[in-house]
């Protein structure tokens, strides 16, 4: 069985989860890279023997890209397309399902061959694990973030590349980037980062994060928040952690004045650790928390920098 995976960026961890889960499926991996300035030697490394490359679509247009992989599709007739379950997998899959007029599956857990497909999926931002079947072919879906941990394969094949270049048309090509403006930030990046220290309503205003700051930079890690803030204007939409903003995967998560909304953690359900901080013995993030401490933010976070502080010193 063959299996097409849209593989957004092959240094990405969510585009090697979704190699990895397809490799589940199929017993031919393929891949197809859209607008990439060069081909990664790292996808032979998770198993793709061929790489489809198309020319011509290097700003980032859903519509044509999803043309190309359905014209793709036809010359290769694929049991499965996939792709990671970002903001950007989903909606070129979705693209594709609207042009096949096939059912997509958003955000699967896990799958299993048969007619039609079994599946599990997360459902409402992680809060529901919903039991489908997927019918179509070929099946269409995305891979949920932190599904399955991106592993190599011992024996990397030989990769094959096949350059084509598709034909779009002008209605394709309606919605698309023209222009990029790069955030202003400072230090590590959210997604990055192995520490992630967040603030929300709890923290009480915008001069209140100069805890949540320094905390930050004594861990090397980078500030989040929840939609709480950026709502109230505290801090920007790009420091935003959860469904609608960045899904992060630091090695410690400390949520500092969080309540643990749905939505928010949904967003940082790939930490490996959780740190909870806040006043209300009964909030619901205390449930996924690894560590948890009842108390004030505004006493605990400086207490944690001046003990790490002193550690330092010592």
């Amino acid at each position: 069985m063959t299996v097409l995976v849209f593989v957004e960026n092959i240094d990405d961890e969510l585009s090697q989860q979704a190699l990895t889960f397809a490799r589940g499926l199929g017993d031919e991996l393929h891949a197809v890279l859209i607008g990439a300035p060069a081909v990664p030697a790292g996808l032979a490394a998770y198993g793709v023997s061929i790489a489809h490359l198309a020319a011509g679509l290097d700003a980032y247009a859903p519509a044509a890209w999803a043309q190309a992989i359905v014209e793709l599709v036809a010359r290769t007739t694929p049991a499965a397309v996939m792709g990671p379950g970002t903001d950007r997998g989903n909606e070129v899959l979705a693209h594709i399902a609207a042009k096949t007029d096939q059912p997509m599956a958003a955000n699967c857990m896990s799958i299993a061959a048969g007619d039609p497909a079994s599946l599990v999926r997360v459902r409402w931002g992680g809060s529901l694990l919903e039991e489908a079947r997927l019918h179509g072919s070929p099946m269409l879906l995305t891979v949920a973030p932190h599904a399955v941990a991106a592993e190599m394969v011992a024996e990397p094949a030989d990769l094959v590349l096949e350059e084509f270049t598709p034909s779009v048309s002008n209605v394709d090509l309606i919605a698309r980037v023209c222009e990029r403006a790069s955030a202003v930030s400072a230090g590590v990046s959210l997604t990055d980062a192995d520490v992630v220290v967040s603030g929300g309503r709890g923290v009480g205003s915008a001069a209140g994060f100069a805890v949540i700051e320094e905390l930050a930079e004594l861990l090397g890690g980078a500030v989040g928040c929840s939609r709480a803030v950026t709502s109230a204007g505290w801090r920007p939409h790009t420091d935003q952690v959860g469904q609608t903003g960045t899904k992060i995967s630091p090695e410690i998560y400390i949520a500092c004045g969080i309540s643990g909304a749905t939505q928010h953690m949904a967003g940082c359900k790939g930490a490996k650790k959780l740190l909870a901080i806040n006043p209300d013995g009964e909030a619901s993030i205390f449930a996924s928390a690894d560590y948890a401490v009842i108390g004030d933010l505004h006493e605990v976070v400086p207490a944690i920098s001046a003990e790490i502080r002193k550690a330092r010193s010592a």
